[in-house]
């Protein structure tokens, strides 16, 4: 099981960076050989449950989700997003966090937890350091276009 935290400060207006944080299907087109389907009707709300198929062929998993926790941000409240991760393969949790930031900016904070069933432990600081590039690199595409 590994946790790790992303932190970012855009130059968006608080509900721009929360929409595209937040807009599963937009997820496919920043995480590679990944595509996400959304289960439930839109719009997103508590319950909503979403499955991104990453791999290929055989080699694919699904890693299901579900909106457990969902709080838009207003100007008095910063918003949070929680997914429970239930699929197969990888459990855990996320918490994404929109907050106001200096300037007018938002600030962005990811929290994940990731457990890979079958994964042994002693793999845990690769996955950590792999898990970090990966939605390092997701969260900075998703908040640099609209």
């Amino acid at each position: 099981m590994v946790n790790f935290l992303l932190e970012r400060t855009v130059p968006l207006p608080l509900d721009q960076a929360w929409g595209r944080l937040t807009e599963w299907p937009r997820h496919a087109s920043v995480v590679p050989l990944t595509r996400v389907t959304v289960l439930t009707d839109p719009p997103t709300h508590e319950g909503t449950v979403f499955v991104a198929r990453s791999g290929i062929g055989p080699l694919a998993f699904d890693d299901r989700m579900e909106v457990t926790v969902w709080r838009p941000p207003t100007e008095d409240t910063p918003g949070l997003c929680r997914l429970e991760k239930r699929g197969r393969v990888v459990l855990g949790w996320a918490e994404i966090e929109v907050r106001p930031g200096p300037g007018g900016r938002s600030r962005v904070i990811w929290r994940e937890e990731l457990r890979v069933r079958l994964l042994p432990s002693l793999f845990d600081r690769p996955l950590a350091g792999a898990a970090r590039y990966v939605f390092g690199r997701a969260v900075n595409r998703l908040l640099r276009t609209g």
